[in-house]
């Protein structure tokens, strides 16, 4: 039976003029944890506050913390705070609202220990900074109510882990507390019930379909590239009949360049911002006030918006670029109309010929309401065990016998083993046998029973460690001298490879490299200068399992043309008539000669980060076999290697049993190892990037890294960092299991011998062709020799190519 509101708040509802949605009352009557999974615009926050505002509402609050919010991100906490006020103001509740985040100042996060407010609002890492404190019991110990927003956004990652530990321990300190999961994109809800430790699925209607389709543009798209700039004057166009648009793009540095695009376009001056997390706070605020007070008509943004922020009167959302991920997609589509009544409007704009196919594909899953992800329950990672071992002895003692089912009752360490645990808690006791006699790594002392750290000043360095975000080092980017304005930070990789006088793009502007000082690249506005692109980390993922999948469905299936463009549809055919097209179960490849070289072209759609490994491991393979080869590009849906002599059987190449001893064997000595090996260090309290008063640099954390790496393998080689190690960079940096999982599905190789550089080849030997112009005469020739590939292909080369920088 589905009880009412509490009379106040149903009074309330009424005076908006509102009906709670049924989900919402189930939400507010959950018997125990509950994930709501609700579209974009469906009351996904108010239903996960509803009991919080009953309590208050029947004076149910209690003394100290009620109700904790934890989301991704910092923005989404200051925005949650805004929205949270008016039916507290509303209904005259004495309720004590407060963020606790990296930003909150060290003033408040002190009282908050001692006076914790009735409702926090906080991120994983600021939640995990709160249990390491010895007075965490009494703050945590009236918790009722935990609400985990934009669940998903966590869960696959290991700030999910870090999440999971910390709600684990909640329940220890806090037994009766219930948790809320929101979410609006979930391709398995019980994977994400059972990261929750347990929970029931609250499905809400899921309203109606989008309004969603790829835009429509003068000029076809480019055969290769990334930017999308051949279409900025239709989207320009969009912008104009539309009142606020969120323009999405995948990476920071295709932000900038688009973000240009449009402004070179923009004859009316109409007012569009630019937002991604490069930018200096002070700017991306800027921008988040400008859409909340509507005084913007566009904002090009990367990721820094995806997630369930509610900025403005959003009536269009146009992605630039495939969408790489279905979920994603899902996501951005709504930021548009964030009503639950409302058809979400959105655009897409392909960047290249290929990626015509993926949008197309994604706009059929997301018509057919799929999404990908592998489904599976996450596994937690040791490395994050072994940090917040760490963080809990920074609180205290504590019995390893009653930590060990705690731990296990997180839902990503469902299947620890105890001696996977007795590992951790050797390793953050004494470093591992190989680095035992350091006292540096002798952290852990066993007395009485009851673990607690050797030396009790180490639990400043232990916090000021926290977190599993490692990202690349970043230096604040000023104008002028000592002083000047921050514009944003670039990566310390990119400023070491800039010279004086070099520019480069940040915040939609050029700008003049003049010097390094004090960890602060100094810069000069210089806008009649082309730039130098800035390389930021931004997001650079490959395009997801099930996509591809659909990709490769759609060119196998030729009565499915008819959705294309038609000069989709008849480079499709062109391909058939040279070659092979790619079908699903088969593994399609060619090769060909060209210009006194041999080009082997794998269709493989594993994503770019799988095909690259693929490129390093088949091109060692060549050379073991006298093919010598020359070089290889990888884009996510096919891999081309060029070399002296030609593959004419590729199945030895790509036995799996070799590809997997390859692969070791390459890790063992590569770059691809110690960067992991950096990473996993770091998060697992090994290596302390922050110290009072100090912070290493990139290149000194790196040398730090690479000394030990090199001694673990010498003389502990199965060190549990290691093992660690190995297994995040077939999994992540390699993504060896795509390739593995490829080959499993699709057995049957296929490969033909054409007479000349096919139509899918061809867009790949413009990849292979970028390389930086040193003058117009190089230029010209090297458009002369595109232009004679592409008809060798039977293709035409687009005159949008030399400005789109395809």
């Amino acid at each position: 039976m589905i009880h009412p509101l509490p009379i106040p708040l149903a009074n309330w509802f009424t005076a908006q003029g509102w009906q709670p949605h049924r989900h919402q009352i189930q939400m507010l009557h959950a018997p125990g944890h509950a994930l709501l999974i609700a579209p974009t615009g469906g009351g996904k926050t108010l239903a996960g506050f509803l009991p919080t505002l009953a309590d208050a509402c029947t004076g149910a609050l209690g003394e100290g913390m009620h109700t904790l919010y934890v989301s991704p991100l910092k923005a989404l906490t200051h925005d949650i705070a805004r929205n949270l006020s008016r039916p507290v103001a509303d209904l005259g509740l004495a309720l004590r609202i407060e963020d606790r985040t990296g930003d909150t100042s060290a003033t408040r996060r002190a009282r908050q220990r001692v006076d914790p407010p009735h409702v926090l609002l906080t991120t994983p890492e600021s939640l995990a900074l709160m249990l390491s404190y010895p007075e965490a019991p009494r703050i945590f110990a009236g918790l009722k109510r935990v609400v985990i927003d934009e669940i998903h956004a966590l869960a696959d990652s290991k700030r999910g882990d870090q999440l999971a530990l910390g709600l684990s321990r909640l329940m220890t300190l806090a037994p009766g507390l219930r948790m809320a999961g929101l979410s609006a994109t979930v391709e398995n809800p019980s994977a994400l019930a059972q990261f929750m430790g347990e929970a029931d699925v609250v499905l809400a209607d899921p309203g109606p379909p989008p309004d969603i389709a790829i835009l429509p543009t003068t000029a076809t798209p480019p055969w290769s590239g990334a930017g999308g700039a051949y279409a900025a004057r239709d989207v320009l166009a969009a912008i104009r009949d539309a009142r606020l648009t969120l323009v999405f793009i995948n990476t920071r540095a295709q932000a900038e360049l688009f973000f240009q695009a449009l402004w070179a376009v923009n004859d009316e001056n109409l007012p569009i911002g630019l937002h991604h997390g490069s930018l200096s706070r002070d700017a991306r605020h800027k921008v988040e006030s400008a859409m909340a007070q509507g005084a913007l008509r566009a904002v090009v943004a990367t990721g820094s918006l995806d997630l369930g922020l509610d900025w403005g009167d959003v009536d269009l959302v146009i992605q630039i670029g495939a969408p790489k991920n279905i979920k994603r997609l899902v996501q951005r589509i709504g930021r548009a109309n964030h009503r639950f009544d409302t058809p979400s409007r959105a655009r897409i704009v392909p960047a290249n010929r290929f990626e015509v196919l993926e949008c197309t594909a994604a706009l059929q899953a997301v018509q057919a309401g799929e999404l990908d992800g592998d489904g599976l329950p996450p596994v937690g990672g040791l490395d994050v065990l072994c940090q917040h071992i760490l963080t809990l002895a920074c609180a205290g003692p504590f019995d390893a016998e009653a930590l060990f089912p705690e731990i296990r009752r997180a839902g990503p360490y469902a299947a620890l083993t105890r001696a996977q645990f007795d590992d951790c808690l050797d390793f953050v006791a004494t470093g591992g046998y190989a680095l035992r006699a350091y006292d540096r790594w002798q952290r852990l002392m066993q007395r009485n029973g009851m673990w607690q750290l050797r030396d009790p000043r180490a639990a400043r360095d232990i916090r000021m460690n926290i977190g599993t975000i490692v990202a690349p080092e970043l230096l604040s980017v000023r104008r002028g001298p000592r002083g000047g304005a921050p514009l944003g930070e670039i990566e310390e990789s990119f400023a070491a490879s800039l010279s004086p006088g070099d520019t480069f793009l940040i915040g939609g502007q050029t700008v003049r490299y003049d010097r390094l000082r004090d960890m602060v690249v100094e810069v000069t506005p210089q806008p009649t200068r082309e730039p130098k692109i800035a390389v930021f980390n931004g997001l650079k993922m490959a395009t997801s399992t099930e996509l591809s999948a659909r990709v490769l469905a759609l060119i196998g299936d030729r009565s499915a043309w008819t959705n294309l463009p038609d000069h989709t549809a008849e480079w499709l055919a062109l391909q058939a008539e040279v070659a092979t097209l790619p079908t699903p179960g088969t593994m399609t490849c060619e090769s060909f000669l060209r210009g006194g070289r041999w080009y082997f072209a794998l269709y493989s759609f594993a994503g770019r980060n799988a095909n690259q490994t693929l490129g390093l491991l088949l091109t060692h393979r060549m050379e073991q076999s006298n093919l010598a080869p020359l070089g290889f590009v990888a884009t996510d849906y096919a891999l081309l290697i060029w070399s002296l002599d030609p593959v004419r059987d590729p199945a030895p190449l790509l036995d799996p049993h070799g590809l997997r001893d390859g692969i070791e064997t390459w890790l063992a000595e590569n770059a691809v190892m110690k960067r992991t090996f950096r990473a996993v260090a770091t998060i697992s309290g090994l290596l302390q990037r922050n110290l009072p008063g100090q912070r290493k640099s990139g290149k000194q954390a790196t040398f730090s890294s690479d000394i030990l790496y090199d001694t673990l393998r010498k003389f502990d080689p199965d060190h549990l960092l290691l093992r660690i190690t190995k297994q995040e960079s077939l999994r992540g940096l390699a993504d060896f299991g795509r390739i593995e999982e490829m080959l499993r599905a699709r057995p049957h190789i296929v490969h033909s011998l054409p007479p000349h550089v096919t139509p899918f080849a061809a867009p790949l030997m413009l990849e292979a062709g970028r390389i930086p112009i040193r003058g117009a005469g190089t230029e010209r020739l090297l458009d002369e020799e595109a232009a004679r590939m592409m008809a060798e292909a039977g293709l035409q080369l687009d005159d949008s190519r030399a400005k789109t920088g395809a």
